[in-house]
């Protein structure tokens, strides 16, 4: 088993395609090549997570926060990022982060917070729209289930729920061959009258290169004509946090202390709300202020989120804000990894580290 195919999983968790550009996913140390001997899941790549790597000899990190944010212009061992790094290199272990690329995937960070405050009916709260990609194709009619199907088994024609998606519409296409062309329909230098379909199909943008590629490789044509443009549509199964319903309504009372002992954390800063009960429930991992309009769009009664500023609180009056840590709002992530990991790579030591990263105390 080799590093390369505990990345081949992680990315179908989380395809990097979809982390945000200000990102630094993927590996960011080690030979993906390399024979894995263990896996150790963290939140944060500190060195005392190495410490731990080394001791129970795994020589893959996998983190939800990179280490490696921003350019480092040397590496000498000065500070906490390049201490982990460099002792990560001198002992042969890789580092892989996921951080935005599983913040937006469903089942992911704030997916996993709806599950252990016990949430029901959970959706996306800000589904990414100009997302799906549409291809258009002209196949001969006799040719058509064939290359369908072929486009089907590559991930084309999933929307949502739905999957095998498309739209065709029978014609007549016309071409011509000059001398250097070796039509399978037809002879070179006659212009032929072909029936054929066009094929209309939905896939997601980390499939593209694949989709093309079975495309090409089941369609008869020596030139093959298609299209691909971006659809409109918000994208339900990608995108920043989640919302949904507790099974019955709290008082805010009731609310922040279940809240509080959720997320353990030493205190959870709330707004003045004029709600008086909590039913509906928005949650996002990490530095979520920037979502409180469509938190209060979205009819939630309460946002959960981190690191929300002074003057983001006044915008909690019809809804009650909880700011509970940074880390304590993205804290189950790492057991999501672990489950994750442990599951698909039952035969190999996956571990949860035990050192302490959270860079937050409470007196």
């Amino acid at each position: 088993m080799k590093i390369k195919d505990v990345i081949s999983h992680l990315e179908l968790l989380a395809p990097r395609h979809y982390a945000e550009d200000f990102d630094n996913t993927g590996l960011l140390t080690g030979d993906k090549n390399t024979d894995l001997s263990g896996i150790l899941v963290t939140l944060d790549c500190l060195e005392n997570v190495v410490d731990e790597a080394i001791e129970n000899n795994c020589n893959l990190i996998v983190s939800f926060h990179p280490i490696i944010f921003s350019g480092l212009k040397h590496l000498q061992p000065s500070d906490y990022v390049r201490s982990a790094v460099v002792k990560a290199i001198k002992n042969d272990i890789a580092i892989y982060a996921t951080h935005t690329a599983l913040d937006v995937t469903k089942g992911g960070v704030s997916y996993r917070m709806a599950q252990e405050m016990g949430l029901n009916k959970v959706k996306t709260l800000l589904p990414k729209s100009q997302l799906i990609k549409k291809l258009v194709t002209y196949i001969p009619a006799n040719s058509f289930e064939e290359v369908k199907e072929a486009l089907f088994n590559a991930g084309a024609g999933s929307l949502g729920n739905y999957t095998d998606c498309s739209f065709s519409i029978s014609g007549i296409g016309t071409f011509k061959g000059n001398e250097d062309s070796k039509p399978k329909i037809g002879e070179k230098l006659n212009r032929e009258n072909i029936e054929e379909k066009m094929l209309s199909i939905t896939f997601l943008p980390h499939l593209e290169s694949t989709i093309k590629a079975a495309l090409i490789h089941s369609h008869p044509y020596e030139e093959v004509s298609f299209e691909i443009s971006t659809l409109e549509n918000s994208y339900q199964n990608i995108g920043m946090g989640t919302i949904g319903e507790l099974p019955e309504s709290l008082s805010v009372e009731e609310f922040l202390q279940k809240t509080k002992t959720v997320f353990k954390t030493g205190v959870v800063r709330s707004s003045l709300s004029r709600k008086r009960n909590i039913k509906k429930v928005a949650l996002l991992g990490g530095s979520g202020a920037f979502a409180i309009k469509n938190a209060i769009q979205s009819g939630a009664d309460a946002y959960i989120t981190a690191d929300l500023k002074y003057h983001d609180f006044f915008q909690g009056q019809d809804i009650l804000l909880c700011d509970v840590g940074h880390y304590e709002s993205e804290q189950f992530t790492k057991n999501l990894l672990h489950e994750y990991l442990t599951e698909k790579f039952s035969s190999f030591a996956v571990l949860c580290a035990q050192a302490r990263t959270n860079p937050v105390n409470y007196f």
